[in-house]
Order: C-alpha cells, then sequence, then structure tokens
C-alpha cells in the first residue's frame, strides 16, 4: 500500500528507517522502504547497511552520486505501491502517529499531501543560527496557513504523493542543483495537481551551518533565476520572483544590484551571527538575484 523513499547522502539513517518501520508494523498494511545510498562515505554506508536486515526495508547503495533529483526518480521507480512517502535523510518524525496520518489521506481526493517541517526550540550553536531561525520563521507554519496558497510552502523533506503523478513531473526537472522544490511546486500548480497540507512534521535535524545555508540561498537564487530566464516557472507562488519580476520592471533592479555590490560583507556578517535578521536575508537574496542576473554573461 505505501512505499516510503528516502536518498541519503553521508548521513546515518538507522534511527529513523528505524523508527518509521516500527509505525508501519503497527499500521499492519502491506509496506516496503527503500533507501538510496547516493555514494556515500564508506563508513557511514557501513552503518547504514544494517538497515537492510529489517523486513521489507532494502538498502541500495549507488557507486556514482545521482544528486537529488535523479535519486528520486529512481526510488519512484523502484517503488512497488501507487503511493509514496518521500522523506529526507536528516529528519525524525514528531509524532508516534506519523505513518498513520498519512494512510488517512490515502481514500481521499487529493494527489499530494505535505506533513510540514519543524525545529527544536533550543537554539544550536551560534554558527548554525541562520538555518534555525529561517527554518522556525518561514519553514515552521502550521497547515491552516500552508492551504491559503497551497503551491508556497513545498518542503520535499516530508510528503506523500501519487507514484505516477511524481514520476511525471520529477521527470521535466533536468538540472543537477539546489532549490528545485519552487519548480516542483510550479509544475504541480500548472499541473493543478490537488495538493493539501496537514499537521505531520519531521523535526529537522541536519542543520548546516550559517556560511554553508547562505551559499544555499544563492544557488537557490541563481536555480530561480534560470527557471525564469528559460521560461520554465511562469505559473508559480514564489515571492522572491515576483518581488525580482516587479523590480525588474521599474528598472529597480539595479539599485538592488549595487545594495549587493557595496553591502555584500555588512550583510554576510550578520546572517553569519548569533542573531540573523530574516529581512536582511530577505534583501540578499533579492539583491544577489538582481546582481547575477545583471552581470551573468
Amino acid at each position: 500500500m505505501i512505499s516510503v523513499l528516502i536518498p541519503v547522502y553521508n548521513y546515518n539513517v538507522v534511527t529513523l528507517v528505524t523508527t518509521i518501520h516500527t509505525q508501519l508494523q503497527l499500521c499492519n498494511i502491506p509496506f516496503e522502504i527503500i533507501c538510496l545510498d547516493d555514494a556515500s562515505s564508506s563508513e557511514i554506508a557501513g552503518k547504514n547497511y544494517n538497515i537492510s536486515h529489517l523486513e521489507f526495508t532494502n538498502y541500495i547503495p549507488s557507486k556514482v552520486n545521482l544528486g537529488r533529483t535523479k535519486a528520486r526518480q529512481f526510488l519512484a521507480k523502484k517503488a512497488n505501491y501507487n503511493w509514496l512517502i518521500f522523506m529526507d535523510a536528516d529528519v525524525i518524525p514528531k509524532s508516534e502517529f506519523f505513518i498513520s496520518n498519512y494512510l488517512k489521506f490515502i481514500d481521499s481526493d487529493y494527489d499530494a499531501i505535505y506533513g510540514g517541517f519543524a525545529y527544536h526550540e533550543k537554539a544550536p550553536a551560534s554558527n548554525y543560527m541562520l538555518r534555525w531561525t529561517y527554518g522556525k520563521t518561514h519553514e515552521q507554519i502550521a497547515a491552516t496557513d500552508r492551504n491559503k496558497r497551497p503551491y508556497k510552502v513545498i518542503i520535499s523533506a516530508n510528503f506523500m504523493i501519487k507514484k505516477s503523478i511524481f514520476i511525471d513531473i520529477n521527470s521535466q526537472i533536468e538540472q543537477k542543483g539546489y532549490g528545485f522544490d519552487n519548480f516542483f511546486a510550479a509544475l504541480m500548480k500548472m499541473k493543478k495537481v490537488k495538493v493539501f497540507h496537514i499537521d505531520n512534521e519531521v523535526y529537522h535535524l541536519g542543520i548546516e551551518t550559517s556560511k554553508a545555508y547562505l551559499n544555499k540561498k544563492e544557488k537557490a537564487a541563481e536555480t530561480l533565476l534560470f527557471l525564469h530566464k528559460n521560461n520554465r516557472i511562469d505559473n508559480h507562488q514564489n515571492d522572491l520572483l515576483n518581488l525580482f519580476i516587479t523590480l525588474k520592471h521599474y528598472k529597480a533592479n539595479v539599485i538592488f544590484s549595487m545594495v549587493y555590490k557595496r553591502f555584500k560583507n555588512p550583510l554576510q556578517k550578520n546572517l553569519c551571527s548569533n542573531h540573523p535578521s530574516m529581512k536582511l536575508l530577505q534583501l540578499y537574496r533579492i539583491s544577489y538575484m538582481c546582481y547575477i542576473d545583471l552581470n551573468q554573461k
């Protein structure tokens, strides 16, 4: 009835898989768990291999790094059941009823169910504050609010979707990189996929350093700009892209490009500090997007 799919890269998933396996058994349904290890280090892979001893659990090592999109496509095609639950390796369910909460929607009229993201209340070390603060501000959102704009907060770390729909949409993402959740969301909106959000969160555990996350936000802005320039993401609910289009229309993008060039270092200093400002992060992202748009060859 359900296939739980987990792409893995250099992360120990034994606790996650054991937790999910126990919940699936208690639900008393046909299930499988498939993990694709996307060319992790031998040390991590050796630890993760222990999950293959669990019933109906398949651990598949890959000798080459496929990347996020291809790894998910491989897992979806490998799945035996028509409903898929995708989870990132660095999460853990918030509820002991995580699986059963999803199963309630198997016979619903929806095509995709998104459970949401959560963060522990205790703040991490200072050099991890940017990711934690952003997550609590922009990702830890109640389902009632997410359902007001169902294609806006699309987090691929925790969702259930029909196999045929996932394979169709994911196959249209050809590039390898960071920031393609926005594109996936736009494609679902364009194809009128019926999306519903519920409060069935997972805790995000694998928080990267502020410097690494800021680099990821830059990559995501580059991805968004690439998709926009190639007319791949016209039908969307992305606020950053809407702002960029507006600024460019009024030629204010030149000013914001200058803001990035002039204030890049002070902005980065704040964002990598113990008290990163989310307003400054948004300024950094849009000014960076304007800058690379004007300076790309």
